[in-house]
């Protein structure tokens, strides 16, 4: 069989192809490093006709085979992939698979990409509500969940695909090509796999490597690495408005997005013309880090046909992702964050910085064995009051204990008293520093029962406090 492609991985991307290349009447092998992941999957790649090989990934999978797709957790510099590559057989991921995909099937069909170490997520959602809003059809894939190709199969003529790129997926790119691309941030991450962040920062700008004529390459202001522009593309910087002195300061005659020290957000063209947005206080996604993300989206989304007017709609609905600080309701001046996902002593620091306070906070869950200490500068000046919850309720107890505080075991008692000792002006945030294992199946779970109890609340026409 000449036209026969091997799938390396079983997880969601390559089960992506599996599945296109199943509905094309193309032979395939799927191959994993671990046994089969299930008999219900077993059976579906037996009725799509998928040859299987599990446990490793034999050489001989290679003696007919016209192709090799990578998932992104297998290294293309690993033994199978190397052989392959030296037999003269194209090595490709996911990513690229999909996009030629696409390119076949909608050659007019608009990629936005976004990849950078963090916001990635937060950002290729963003992106893709300000598209709707702003009246154009899109859907948010790649890293964050859905893959490109089962976004491809499932998508109409003319969508936006706005896709998260993580760097193992960029590292296995050859004609992938995105109109627009923007690079959020860089921080050591994935060194194990790439060595040297100079490796690291080259396999991030891969997204930019096929921008041509008319695309728009998008990087933050001030950036503490420097980014390869094709000449061809139209360059965007984002970012806070740096001091001049002179007006439209250092970045006239920039294309770009920019938070005022006024705390307006705008785009700016590079006459110096300015359009704007919405105020910083008006976005439901809190924090100087969302800031960034919201401006990064916006220029995606006004390069991809958003009409401005409904970028700015998009900017004051967006609730942030599912259980990443995302807002869940207001009542009574008192608003409410799902902040689940922060099952560690950084990130809930990361949630406390990002909210103005004064703070109602909801700790705790199954510990990890982290000290709890270093969340007590944080909040300093914000806190009015604590709630400590779950297992973790003697180590709370033992690092905060001299703080404002209550203890209450359970989820839900812990949730309704934090809303009814909450003030007008104050956030009652989850973001509990800990694992969900003592009393729920993970995180997601979790955040939906703090959300449902926020709906609860919400619905009372009449709250008690105390």
């Amino acid at each position: 069989m000449k036209n026969h492609t091997v799938i390396v991985g079983a997880g969601k991307s390559g089960l992506a192809v599996a599945r296109h290349l199943a509905m094309s009447g193309n032979p395939f092998t799927i191959t994993d490093s671990g046994p089969c992941p299930s008999a219900d999957l077993s059976a579906q790649l037996t009725k799509w006709g998928a040859r299987c090989a599990w446990g490793g990934h034999p050489d001989s999978l290679l003696d007919d085979a016209s192709e090799v797709v990578l998932s992104p957790v297998v290294n293309p510099r690993a033994g199978f992939a190397l052989e392959a590559a030296r037999r003269g057989i194209p090595v490709i991921g996911e990513l690229e698979f999909a996009h030629r995909a696409l390119r076949e099937k909608d050659p007019t069909a608009v990629v936005l990409a976004v990849t950078g170490t963090n916001g990635k997520s937060t950002t290729t959602d963003l992106a893709a509500h300000l598209l709707k809003a702003g009246g154009q059809p899109s859907v948010a894939c790649g890293n964050l969940g859905l893959p490109l190709m089962d976004a491809v199969d499932g998508a109409e003529t003319g969508t936006r695909f706005v896709v998260e790129c993580s760097s193992y997926q960029l590292e296995t790119v050859h004609g992938f090509r995105a109109e627009a691309a923007a690079i959020l941030n860089l921080s050591p991450d994935h060194l194990a796999r790439h060595g040297t962040m100079e490796a690291y920062l080259a396999a991030k700008c891969r997204i930019f490597e096929r921008q041509g004529l008319g695309d728009l390459c998008v990087s933050p202001i001030g950036a503490n690495f420097s980014v390869p522009l094709c000449p061809k593309a139209r360059a965007a910087l984002f970012g806070r408005e740096p001091d001049s002195g002179q007006g439209c300061g250092s970045t006239h005659g920039t294309y770009g997005a920019w938070a005022g020290k006024d705390g307006r957000l705008f785009l700016r063209d590079e006459d110096g013309r300015e359009t704007q947005l919405v105020h910083s206080s008006e976005l439901l996604i809190p924090g100087w880090h969302n800031i960034e993300n919201a401006l990064a989206a916006t220029l995606l989304a006004v390069h991809g046909g958003a009409a401005i007017e409904g970028v700015r709609d998009g900017l004051k609905t967006y609730p942030g992702l599912a259980h990443r600080l995302s807002f869940c309701g207001e009542r009574d001046g008192v608003k409410a964050y799902n902040d689940s996902k922060a099952t560690n002593v950084d990130s809930t620091l990361t949630a406390i910085r990002a909210l103005p306070g004064p703070l109602v906070l909801i700790l705790g869950g199954e510990d990890k064995g982290s000290s709890y200490g270093p969340l007590r500068p944080a909040l300093e000046g914000k806190l009015r009051h604590l709630l400590f919850l779950g297992d973790a309720i003697p180590m709370l107890e033992r690092d905060l204990g001299d703080l404002p505080h209550t203890a209450i075991k359970g989820f839900d008692e812990a949730v309704t008293k934090a809303l009814a000792i909450a003030a007008p002006g104050d956030q009652v945030l989850l973001s509990p520093a800990c694992a969900s294992f003592d009393q729920f199946k993970n995180f997601e779970e979790r955040g939906r029962r703090f959300e449902e109890l926020v709906r609860e609340w919400r619905r009372q026409v009449v709250g008690v406090r105390g």
